[in-house]
């Protein structure tokens, strides 16, 4: 078993499972709850959804061969509330998270230690992975977050739910003892 293969699936799983909630989270909203701000100094799901496709661009394009930072990123741009249908956004949702998964799954085992630069600082690939799947899922809890607050009630749980937390372990622990990853559950879960 090749370590680095297993930490390149296991990433790709992550990434899906995070992309997953978002997705579960915002499809639970009426559309215009999406560009809500709570206060001047917070921002909208949307806008989050804008910094995260810049982000997911910028990073992943040419990801092994140009600065993560590409010259043609506004970052300061994706903070501005300009984006009016929930079908410009959910295309950039999805833009950014297809940019990001392949290049995953275009990256071989033997890769994970070639230095990249972003900023002009540089890391190796995993480090750089590292980076990202922990600034993406950062960002899709305050989506999360954000969207618990505006549905208000009948809210669809995307974990376990409160008080169920001893039903949800006497059904893993009447299961076999396996080995996998546990997004492979959660997403069958959160379909």
């Amino acid at each position: 078993m090749d370590v680095n293969q297993v930490y390149l699936e296991s990433v790709e799983k992550l990434f899906l499972y995070y992309k997953t909630l978002g997705e579960k989270a915002m499809d639970q909203l009426e559309p215009d709850q999406w560009f809500v701000a709570f206060n001047e100094d917070s921002n909208s799901i949307a806008t989050i959804v804008k910094h995260l496709w810049g982000n997911m661009l910028s990073r992943w394009t040419d990801f092994l061969t140009s600065d993560g930072e590409k010259p043609w990123r506004n970052r300061d741009v994706e903070f501005e509330n300009d984006i009016l249908s929930q079908e410009e956004l959910l295309q950039k949702w999805n833009e950014g998270w297809d940019c990001l998964l392949s290049a995953i799954r275009s990256l071989r085992p033997d890769q994970l230690t070639q230095v990249i630069y972003i900023r002009n600082e540089g890391h190796t690939v995993m480090d750089a992975i590292n980076r990202q799947l922990a600034h993406y899922p950062y960002h899709v809890g305050q989506i999360i977050y954000a969207a618990k607050i505006l549905k208000k009630t009948d809210w669809d749980s995307l974990s376990i739910p409160k008080k169920r937390s001893n039903q949800y372990n006497e059904t893993k622990f009447s299961q076999d003892k396996a080995v996998k990853n546990f997004t492979d559950d959660e997403l069958k879960r959160l379909k």
